[in-house]
């Protein structure tokens, strides 16, 4: 593992349809009082040297907290694995950690334990895994990895579990922080968070 002090990005993934959730962008649905993407905004920022929206509608409403917003490169929705190549070639610095944008208990450690687990090559990523599987949306990825993520895209491919699982990733285990993973797919799961974190 380097052990130079981390310049890693945040890249938060707010490129989805959010069709499930009434066809509003998830980080911008309120949870007690707060978008979403606030909530991850809050968790993520003291973690990373800088931070980075993917977005893919809605851009002026996201400029507004001030971070750079990265569109994918096309209008097709290909999914998280699209946001994730356009981030890493937008980012300055070599390292980028993921998480979608949906997740408002996100451990405030998340990105040092990723850190402490890396290699020497640059190559292997390391992925979260929660006691049950791993979770490829929650990554710490290298810039050496843009040509292999674009090949896979360009042969049709969109599963990010897939794509990472062929990098030989380094599995960080987060069983003891399972929590950080809900995500708010639909506005059921937004009503149990919101009682969640009401409680004491």
């Amino acid at each position: 593992m380097p052990d130079n002090k981390p310049k890693i990005t945040g890249v938060i993934l707010a490129g989805g349809r959010a069709s499930r959730m009434g066809d509003i962008d998830k980080g911008l649905v309120n949870l007690n009082g707060l978008p979403l993407i606030e909530h991850v905004i809050n968790a993520l920022k003291p973690q990373v040297t800088e931070l980075l929206i993917n977005a893919n509608r809605y851009l002026a409403r996201y400029e507004q907290y001030g971070y750079p917003v990265v569109p994918d490169q096309n209008d097709d929705y290909l999914g998280p694995l699209s946001g994730i190549l356009a981030s890493l070639q937008a980012v300055k610095t070599d390292y980028i950690f993921i998480t979608p944008c949906d997740v408002p208990l996100l451990y405030p450690e998340i990105v040092k334990r990723m850190w402490d687990n890396l290699s020497n090559e640059p190559s292997q990523p390391c992925v979260a895994h929660d006691g049950q599987r791993i979770q490829p949306l929650f990554a710490l990825l290298h810039k050496s990895l843009i040509d292999n993520l674009q090949q896979f895209l360009n042969h049709g491919e969109r599963k990010a579990e897939i794509w990472i699982t062929k990098l030989n990733p380094i599995i960080v285990d987060f069983s003891d922080q399972a929590e950080c993973f809900i995500n708010i797919n639909d506005p059921d799961d937004l009503s149990c968070i919101e009682i969640r974190l009401k409680q004491p």
